[in-house]
């Protein structure tokens, strides 16, 4: 949907996916600090509970206080602008995700935790999730954010690029990135290369669905 400042004439693209049903949300326009509300029609049905609430104790029918800026709904970038999610629980590696996503001109968000992390995903929109399959499990291979994001609509996940760290997998094991439901597997052994590596992926991404985004919503 398309928002408008009523103060500064400002225009700001949101999916519906990312605003409540049926809450009015309130916030600042970045330009001009002025006061905007957004509200989505509450739909006549409401589908069941995605099965990965039970990995966080999330209950997406609780009423959800976004006055922290931390945990608002989303946050609102210019239309030019990439947001991006880092999820690693090593300190220098995600230091360095953090330095390359900077210098590829990312919105940068880093979660504390699995369950702010899936709260961000269900109201913020991600250019690209950079993902330790380790991150917050005992259990890579049931990853809770890992199956939301497999589970998502494939209207929404494909405008996702999903970058898995791993010390399991091979640095670009297509066969693998496959099966793990992501675009691209970066092994931790080579997280010095990550620029050029994801460079490549994203060029790669971009080529694929061109010709899908032309035609499709």
């Amino acid at each position: 949907m398309e928002i408008i400042c009523q103060n500064c004439g400002s225009k700001f693209n949101v999916p519906d996916e990312k605003v409540p049903e049926g809450k009015t949300t309130t916030f600042k326009c970045p330009k001009c600090k002025g006061r905007i509300n957004a509200k989505r029609p509450e739909s006549a049905k409401k589908g069941a509970s995605a099965p990965t609430d039970d990995f966080f104790g999330f209950d997406e029918n609780e009423d959800e206080d976004f006055s922290d800026s931390g945990d608002r709904p989303f946050d609102f970038v210019e239309d030019e602008g990439k947001t991006a999610m880092i999820c690693e629980p090593d300190p220098e590696i995600r230091d360095q995700v953090r330095t390359v996503l900077e210098i590829l001109e990312y919105h940068i968000v880093e979660p504390v935790d699995s369950r702010q992390a899936l709260k961000k995903l269900r109201y913020q929109y991600f250019n690209l999730v950079v993902l330790n399959e380790n991150y917050n499990t005992r259990n890579p291979d049931a990853n809770g954010l890992l199956i939301f994001l497999e589970r998502l609509d494939i209207t929404m996940r494909r405008s996702i690029f999903v970058c898995l760290l791993s010390n399991r997998f091979r640095t670009m094991d297509n066969m693998a990135a496959f099966q793990k439901s992501v675009n691209i597997i970066v092994n931790t052994s080579n997280i010095n290369d990550l620029d050029k590596i994801l460079r490549r992926g994203l060029a790669d991404y971009d080529l694929f669905y061109r010709v899908i985004k032309e035609f499709l919503p």
